[in-house]
């Protein structure tokens, strides 16, 4: 393992919460609460979650969201999705990506041959931007480390990195999604698989050809083949 990937590797546990043999310290710090109880470093979803909260850790708690938006799925999923922050229907329902990107990337997930329970769904921003702007750095800053700990936690074989916001936060790349996706690249273990956002493919689906390529090549690293029935992949 070369230097930046043995930093890579110390950054990842550091913002899962785990900065040595314990965290006890590091997390007493961080609540402000000196006597009191250690945060496990050994993380469910559901501990990640409580720990989450009722966020107040950036702005967007004072900017219009409705709700955290956590993340969906199976628990020890061998394929995750993760996208780059919820929508106004996500907002309302507290689920990620059930409007019309949603339905769009339901019939993705079919069209692998999974059903969406199958699978683990989330975003690298938890709570809605104001009129879906990008998430700022802040933002990302505060979020971040929780979608860390899901991916730890959950330990997917492979993450599809829905669009480029997602695939440059997660690779802490400048690169454009063209260049990103096509490639299959390491990611803490995990197989780390660029494509297009569904919102992308639903204002270009000319794209779609291209997010299928990309879904094969995830289902080609978990040993599986695409459906017979999926042929060049699913309609908009």
């Amino acid at each position: 393992m070369d230097p930046r990937q043995v930093a890579e590797h110390l950054r990842f546990y550091q913002e899962i919460g785990i900065t040595g043999i314990s965290a006890e310290a590091q997390w007493r710090a961080r609540e402000g609460k000196p006597g009191g109880q250690a945060r496990p470093t050994i993380w469910t979803l559901q501990s990640i979650r409580e720990d989450i909260g009722d966020c107040t850790r950036c702005k967007l708690a004072t900017l219009g969201r409705k709700q955290v938006v956590f993340g969906v799925g199976h628990p020890s999923a061998e394929l995750m999705f993760v996208g780059e922050a919820p929508g106004a229907d996500e907002d309302d329902q507290g689920v990620p990506f059930v409007g019309r990107a949603g339905q769009l990337l339901t019939k993705m997930i079919e069209a692998m041959g999974f059903a969406r329970g199958d699978v683990y769904i989330a975003n690298v921003v938890k709570c809605r931007p104001p009129e879906n702007r990008n998430p700022e750095p802040d933002e990302i800053g505060s979020c971040e480390p929780f979608l860390f700990r899901q991916i730890e936690t959950i330990k997917p074989k492979v993450i599809v990195a829905l669009g480029a916001f997602a695939a440059k936060t997660l690779l802490h790349s400048q690169d454009p999604i063209s260049k990103l996706r096509g490639h299959v690249h390491d990611y803490h273990g995990a197989k780390l698989i660029p494509t297009f956002h569904p919102s992308f493919l639903l204002r270009s689906p000319g794209q779609k050809k291209y997010a299928w390529e990309d879904l094969k090549k995830a289902l080609a690293l978990m040993d599986r083949e695409p459906p017979v029935s999926a042929g060049s992949g699913p309609d908009a």
